[in-house]
């Protein structure tokens, strides 16, 4: 019995620039997978993926990133995934290194950010570490959550 479960990272520039000005900075990401999942084993599942920021300002701005709480806990411990098209949910988190020790969110209750001087033309490119928790026992299925990536500069 095995559940597919994927994470889609919704990249979002929520610091949105006055009106009729250019965006100084955004934020690309794509969507992470842990692949089958075996809700049986102890081992759990590991992911990793990459999102970039991107800044056109000169002198050139210290970004921030955050990444909000999970759509579907509506928290950062844990963040959960929902089956699609049923109620049944799997734990996971991300993390700002592979040793998994913080995590990732908006800089409260223990959640930690990123953050770096973004040059023009220089794009800065971050890993996103996903864990997955073993021995959830859940229904075979696809498994899935969104989040925000919120960048301050």
């Amino acid at each position: 019995m095995r559940a597919k479960a994927w994470l889609g990272v919704l990249a979002a520039l929520l610091l949105l620039p006055a009106p009729g000005a250019r965006a100084a900075c955004s934020v690309a990401a794509g969507n992470l997978s842990f692949g089958p999942y075996n809700p049986l084993s102890a081992a759990g599942a590991t992911t990793s993926g990459t999102l970039t920021v991107s800044c056109n300002q000169s002198p050139p701005p210290t970004v921030t990133v955050q990444i909000g709480p999970s759509a579907v806990s509506g928290g950062f411990a844990p963040r959960r995934m929902q089956r699609i098209g049923g109620s049944a949910t799997l734990a996971y988190n991300l993390y700002l290194g592979p040793a998994a020790a913080t995590v990732w969110g908006n800089g409260v209750g223990g959640t930690g950010v990123q953050s770096a001087t973004v040059r023009k033309n220089r794009p800065w490119t971050l890993t996103i570490y996903g864990v997955m928790p073993g021995n959830q026992d859940v229904p075979p299925g696809l498994y899935g959550d969104s989040l925000a990536i919120t960048i301050l500069f």
